[in-house]
């Protein structure tokens, strides 16, 4: 890393939307300083030793679902977990979202050069319901003791696995019953906590979004019916689009034994893009994560903001699904004044092509340059 006491960000800084405009009107300022790690939009009177950089820059990007310690068999080793916390930093993901770990890491918190982390403890499943390894495999009787154990774990969210194969059924199924689910949901919230779910199929999305639900990851099942009462409540969806893409060769692996669920999971891919539109025009809030650290790799958000772009959505809410907009949903703050400046800079206007998000021209964390 390299220290800079002193920089000076110059070019355009994409700070959000403008508060005095419509919608689609941003905050655009030609320059930043950053002094002693925070941003100010202030000249210092007396800087000394100035750096500067340039470019269109945006605050950090957001992975909002993601698996810092994970991989495909389980919890990994703290060396594993640093590479994958390093390759989302190098891609400009400077604020992570941990959907659901079992491995221990609080260690990162304490490392200035590595993305902060707001985790969601170890995913909560059915019984032999999810893949090996990952999660505690509960009944629903104890589900209610495991989330408010996982909520006092994480830092304000908790994981369910909302369905997954029922191998009786051969398809997807729902892992929760309402009563279950509306018990636990109410006692992650009353301990501060809010509650997301692994969910793919149809049939599992009105019990939880009624049951109070607050996001719910992949939702590949979304429908004319229920994305009415996503957009009504306000339950986001981490929509997942990079993952969603492997849907075809799972469904190829497992048809032999489960042609019903490889023919589902074919169908749910086909109609990903539409559906996540369809989503986005009724107003349900829509926020980037990739699912990477099981079997996908870290570094992936640029790709998701451009698969969002492909579904429908416009480049500039693509672009907060990944920045501001994520960044106020998950309560840290953007490109204001006395914030931390963890910002990436950009070689040409992300606006006009989100695919400059996978190139980062410079990352800065915590107010230094790393690359």
């Amino acid at each position: 890393m390299r220290d800079s006491a002193v920089l000076h960000i110059k070019g355009r800084v994409v700070v959000g939307p403008d508060a005095g405009g419509s919608a689609w009107d941003m905050d655009i300022r030609d320059e930043l300083w950053v002094v002693d790690g925070k941003i100010t939009y202030d000249r210092p009177t007396a800087a000394r030793d100035v750096r500067i950089v340039e470019g269109w820059v945006l605050p950090g990007l957001v992975d909002a679902h993601c698996h810092v310690g994970l991989d495909t068999h389980g919890a990994v080793d703290d060396s594993t977990s640093e590479k994958q916390a390093l390759t989302e930093r190098d891609a400009g993901a400077l604020l992570l979202r941990d959907a659901g770990s079992p491995a221990d890491t609080r260690w990162i918190d304490d490392r200035d050069d590595l993305p902060r982390i707001i985790r969601a403890g170890r995913h909560i499943a059915r019984t032999k319901r999810y893949i090996r390894n990952y999660a505690h495999e509960i009944e629903p009787e104890e589900l209610v003791a495991y989330v408010a154990r996982e909520a006092r774990r994480g830092d304000g969210w908790v994981k369910l696995v909302g369905d997954w194969i029922d191998r009786e059924r051969g398809d997807l199924a729902a892992c929760w019953p309402r009563a279950a689910a509306e018990a636990a949901i109410a006692e992650a919230h009353r301990l501060g906590a809010r509650v997301t779910a692994h969910c793919f199929a149809e049939e599992t999305l009105a019990p939880l979004v009624e049951a109070g639900i607050d996001c719910v990851e992949h939702a590949t099942g979304l429908t004319e019916e229920t994305i009415p009462l996503f957009a009504e409540r306000g339950v986001a969806i981490v929509p997942t689009l990079v993952n969603i893409a492997t849907f075809p060769k799972l469904a190829m692996a497992g048809e032999e034994r489960f042609p019903r669920w490889a023919d589902h999971m074919r169908r749910l891919h086909d109609r990903r893009y539409d559906t996540v539109r369809a989503a986005y025009d009724a107003g349900v809030p829509i926020y980037t994560g990739t699912d990477a650290g099981g079997s996908l790799p870290h570094g992936l958000v640029g790709l998701e903001v451009a698969e969002l772009v492909k579904a429908g959505i416009p480049a500039t809410a693509a672009l907060s699904a990944a920045t501001w907009g994520a960044r106020a949903w998950l309560g840290r703050p953007g490109l204001t004044e006395g914030a931390s400046a963890d910002l990436v800079v950009y070689e040409s206007d992300p606006r006009a092509d989100v695919r400059v998000l996978t190139a980062p021209r410079r990352v800065v964390l915590r107010g230094r340059v790393i690359c």
